[in-house]
């Protein structure tokens, strides 16, 4: 009697949780509801790696139910003592070669997927950069192009590649929009690039994928897709009608906190992130290391002269 009734108990748990997974197609959210060719095609993967796994775990549980019921033992078998044998060439070769299939089935979509991810989801199309900076505990968005920064939210126009380049001020984050793409790491002086695209006007929610401590809950932000005369028009209103960043109150903008959406007509030239900045910075460096080869070489020498 306890076995049937965790019987009742197993088939009734099973039951609510296929009527709680057949209803997802109303509420698909995330990386299963994608709204761009980036993350379609990552979930084109994941249902293929989907796929595939249940279809090796189904044969494995009917051969598994099957040897149980074929070689169970019996009354008039018992007693029964198989052969020896010393080894079969024939399953060997089976149960090497359906592995090495089955690795080869996922490794070649999966790497040439992540591949196709490193480029413009839209060659054909001109390609739009945004720089992503992460702060404790917001977001900055910055468009060199259109000289204009906003906190919290990014505006993006509908069926055009954006090239996101992300760092971070101080801790490491994750760039997340599961409706459009991947996530992505946010790391101080170490660009990293994420390409996404919307494949119509809507809000898709961001957030930081990465655990930075006391606020790490609040670091949300808001991917608005529009058309692009939409989006035109906004970048004019934000160039009329929105503040000029100043360098004060970018640096305040830094420390940690959190802050709600802002837009700001322009930034400080502190506020620059970008390759050009980034490369500038790398040859100061560099040339600072000449330097101080040069000095130690002329400490050296002189060393020498005094000996």
């Amino acid at each position: 009697m306890p076995n049937r009734k965790g019987f009742w108990k197993w088939l009734t748990t099973a039951g609510m949780m296929v009527l709680l997974l057949s209803g997802c197609g109303q509420i698909k959210s995330g990386v299963l509801n994608p709204q761009g060719p980036v993350a379609q095609k990552q979930y084109d993967l994941i249902l293929w790696s989907s796929i595939l796994m249940l279809i090796i775990l189904v044969v494995v549980f009917a051969l598994f139910v099957l040897i149980l019921i074929k070689y169970r033992a019996r009354p008039e078998n018992e007693g029964y003592e198989p052969p020896d044998e010393e080894g079969n060439t024939f399953l060997e070769i089976v149960w090497t070669v359906i592995p090495v299939i089955i690795v080869i089935a996922l490794a070649i979509p999966t790497v040439t997927t992540t591949f196709d991810l490193e480029k413009s989801p839209s060659p054909d199309k001109k390609p739009m950069t945004i720089e992503v900076t992460s702060a404790q505990w917001k977001w900055i968005f910055k468009y060199p192009e259109q000289g204009i920064e906003t906190v919290n939210y990014v505006k993006i126009p509908e069926n055009v590649p954006i090239r996101f380049r992300l760092t971070s001020n101080d801790a490491m984050n994750s760039f997340w929009v599961p409706e459009l793409g991947g996530q992505k790491y946010t790391m101080a002086d170490m660009p990293m690039y994420l390409w996404l695209e919307a494949d119509k006007p809507g809000e898709y929610l961001g957030r930081g994928a990465n655990f930075t401590g006391r606020e790490f809950a609040k670091m949300e932000f808001e991917v608005e897709a529009e058309k692009q005369a939409d989006f035109d028009n906004w970048v004019k209103q934000v160039k009329a009608t929105a503040p000029a960043q100043t360098e004060k109150a970018y640096q305040k903008l830094l420390k940690p906190g959190t802050v709600d959406r802002q837009t700001f007509s322009s930034y400080p030239k502190s506020a620059e992130t970008g390759d050009e900045s980034h490369s500038h910075g790398s040859h100061k460096g560099s040339d600072d290391m000449e330097h101080i080869g040069d000095q130690r070489e002329e400490s050296s020498d002189g060393d020498h002269h005094h000996h």
